[in-house]
């Protein structure tokens, strides 16, 4: 019979699977997707598949002698210390492919084939980046570009607490828990992101020195933390009543992590919230609700910016991003000399294109 999907079965697949014979190849295979728009795109590759090479999947292309292959790259990236994530599916799609014949065109066959219902974020984090950085590793000056899928970087999100609303949550969550409370303080006035916050080590963090070191990040690149005299004088305090402890905060992300944010917020909203969140409750609509862990990260760089009269070039030698381009985000908050013009613009109670100072 001609290849069909078979739709989502509960409690066995959410996907489509494709199954049945082209040009005599018997095919069961998952599309990969709920989507039956996709999968049907899904199902067309197939066929060309079949038609191109007489089965599916396509055969294992054979490297010329001393070329390397994406699963060799991979290894050798690997073994010096490259990241490993997103990798297996990759090797598992690629395997001994010669590295020159991974072209654009197929890169981006792969993140359509292997993701193909996500985020164009998403598949660029899955795909593009990890395929990128073992093509470097074994290329080097001669990696061909890899061009990213529109929308890669996903949207471009700037929000931000006034001080007012920032004070007000941890002071919410020290009344919740005082270590909670205390690790937004950090957050706040490091600018680290949630992960790199629970990461710390008590041995790292130097209240008399003003200073805690960061030994790993999002980007992998260790840094130095200046801390504000306030910040010290409390993780001081912490560490002196928790002797011994190798990380500095208790927590572990999860669920019930998050929810201690929530509890904040909602109290400083004037909202009821349940200790712990039972299943299936969802919270009321409040005012507070776009605030998450990374939004007291946006909120240092903002303020750094806005109060501190740090400029993009500052922004970046933090560490805190890689370059300048990343914290361009950050330009907005700060009103442009320009701006004092305002002050020149007709004023209530003048004559319509008069001055105050005329």
């Amino acid at each position: 019979m001609p290849l069909k999907l078979r739709p989502p079965r509960k409690d066995k697949t959410p996907n489509y699977e494709i199954r049945g014979t082209y040009l005599g190849v018997r095919v069961e295979t998952s599309s990969g997707t709920h989507k039956r728009s996709v999968a049907l795109g899904q199902l067309r590759r197939v066929e060309e598949c079949i038609e191109q090479h007489g089965q599916y999947p396509a055969p294992a292309p054979q490297p010329r002698d001393g070329e390397p292959t994406f699963v060799s790259a991979a290894v050798a990236y690997m073994q010096d210390g490259g990241r490993p994530k997103y990798l297996a599916p990759l090797i598992r799609y690629f395997r001994e492919k010669p590295l020159s014949e991974i072209t654009q065109e197929v890169i981006d066959e792969a993140a359509r084939t292997l993701h193909p219902s996500v985020t164009p974020a998403t598949r660029n984090s899955y795909v593009y980046t990890p395929v990128s950085a073992v093509l470097h590793h074994a290329l080097g000056d001669k990696c061909p570009l890899v061009r990213r899928p529109k929308g890669s970087k996903g949207k471009t999100k700037t929000d931000f607490m006034w001080p007012d609303d920032a004070f007000a949550i941890i002071d919410a969550a020290e009344k919740i828990d005082p270590e909670f409370s205390l690790y937004l303080l950090n957050l706040l006035y490091t600018g680290v992101r949630k992960s790199e916050g629970l990461s710390f080590l008590s041995a790292d963090v130097k209240p008399d020195e003003f200073a805690a070191w960061l030994r790993t990040s999002k980007n992998e690149d260790p840094r130095m933390l200046k801390l504000r005299q306030d910040l010290a004088a409390r993780l001081k305090v912490h560490l002196e009543q928790n002797p011994g402890r190798e990380r500095l905060f208790k927590f572990k992300d999860g669920g019930h992590f998050k929810h201690l944010l929530l509890r904040a917020k909602l109290a400083v909203c004037g909202a009821p919230c349940p200790v712990r969140r039972p299943t299936g409750w969802k919270p009321p609509a409040y005012r507070l609700a776009f605030v998450g862990f990374h939004t007291f990260r946006h909120t240092w760089a903002t303020w750094m910016r806005r109060y501190g009269g740090m400029d993009l070039q500052g922004l970046a030698a933090t560490k805190n991003w890689r370059d300048p381009k990343s914290a361009a985000r950050y330009a907005h908050v700060v009103s442009r000399d320009e701006w004092d013009r305002v002050d020149n613009l007709p004023s209530m109670g003048n004559k319509r294109g008069k001055a105050v100072n005329d």
